[in-house]
């Protein structure tokens, strides 16, 4: 073989190498959106709180038809309104870390998102003794410096199938067409207990839950879809 066609040789089979191990790397980071489950489960997720109103509302309303949940909390909040924190763990729903600022993670290096993750995790400890295992981003966003955080850390990223768009000021019947229409076993359904306007989802959760529960439809927290301890 000639020293050009060897170098090319060479060269391409370090291209493969390299494509082999980024995949290998990739595949490590342990993310969800949903689960494939023949189980008619689904699980209920809310971001953004605690919130000193809505979390409670909508406990209370989890509580009426004895539904678990699971609960992204953003670190500031937990310090904010400790006693909203408390109550839902209590309750005994699981909650999850949703970094402590709630920044936008693509403008974030490394160490900067190790920070977000870290503090949110120090003020659950803190307040409750509660070390959280799933983690969710802002936004759902998902790049190259998270991924190196995650595979350096335990934590599962859990991002959602049917976003209710509830953030959006969407209104009550609107939340509840969105669920209705698409839910399916195996979802992982994005909702908000903080929300800086007028929120319309613990109206739409008193008509959702009803009705999914006449389907057969069981709600279980994150964890339990995914049968992670």
């Amino acid at each position: 073989m000639k020293i050009k066609e060897r170098m090319v040789s060479v060269s391409l089979s370090l291209v493969l190498l390299l494509h082999f191990l980024t995949i290998v790397s990739v595949a490590e980071v342990k993310v969800y959106r949903s689960v494939e489950t023949e189980k008619k489960q689904i699980a209920l997720t809310f971001d953004d709180g605690p919130h000193p109103i809505l979390t409670e509302r909508i406990l209370k309303i989890l509580a009426q038809y004895g539904v678990s949940a699971t609960f992204f909390m953003v670190g500031e909040n937990v310090i904010n309104y400790p006693e909203a924190a408390k109550q839902v763990i209590l309750a005994g729903h699981e909650v999850g870390n949703h970094t402590f600022t709630h920044p936008h993670i693509a403008n974030l290096n490394e160490k900067a998102i190790f920070d977000e993750i870290g503090k949110c995790e120090d003020a659950l400890e803190e307040l409750c003794e509660y070390r959280p295992h799933i983690l969710r981003t802002p936004q759902g966003a998902l790049t190259p410096s998270l991924e190196r955080c995650l595979l350096d850390d335990d934590y599962i990223l859990v991002l959602w199938s049917l976003d209710t768009r509830d953030w959006d000021n969407k209104s009550t019947a609107c939340i509840v067409q969105t669920v209705l229409n698409n839910v399916k076993s195996g979802d992982i359904i994005l909702m908000h207990d903080f929300i800086g306007h007028n929120s319309k989802t613990p109206e739409a959760l008193e008509k959702i839950i009803p009705v999914l529960l006449s389907q057969g439809y069981e709600f279980v927290t994150v964890s339990e879809l995914l049968g992670v301890g």
